[in-house]
């Protein structure tokens, strides 16, 4: 295997992981800001008023999302495996 191909695979596998973890990015990203956003307007300025819905938001975006990121993850391991004989070279 020469350094190309190592290369192509890693950059594969790093957009990979980066398009899988971008919509839980965004959620927690949304959610953060609507959450300071009520917290500046009402002075609340609890911890837990700030977590408790971000960690919501995630546990409902995980649930919903997770077909979608299984799908993803699935079709970047059969491309993997498919190409291992001309890795292997």
């Amino acid at each position: 295997m020469n350094v190309q191909t190592t290369t192509e695979i890693l950059r594969h596998a790093l957009l990979s992981a980066f398009w899988i973890a971008l919509p839980l990015l965004l959620v927690g990203f949304v959610v953060g800001i609507v959450t300071s956003l009520v917290q500046i307007v009402t002075s609340l300025q609890d911890p837990s008023f700030a977590a408790v819905p971000r960690i919501g938001a995630f546990l409902v975006a995980v649930i919903v999302l997770l077909p979608w990121m299984t799908l993803k993850m699935v079709g970047y391991t059969v491309s993997i495996l498919g190409d291992l004989g001309r890795y292997a070279r």
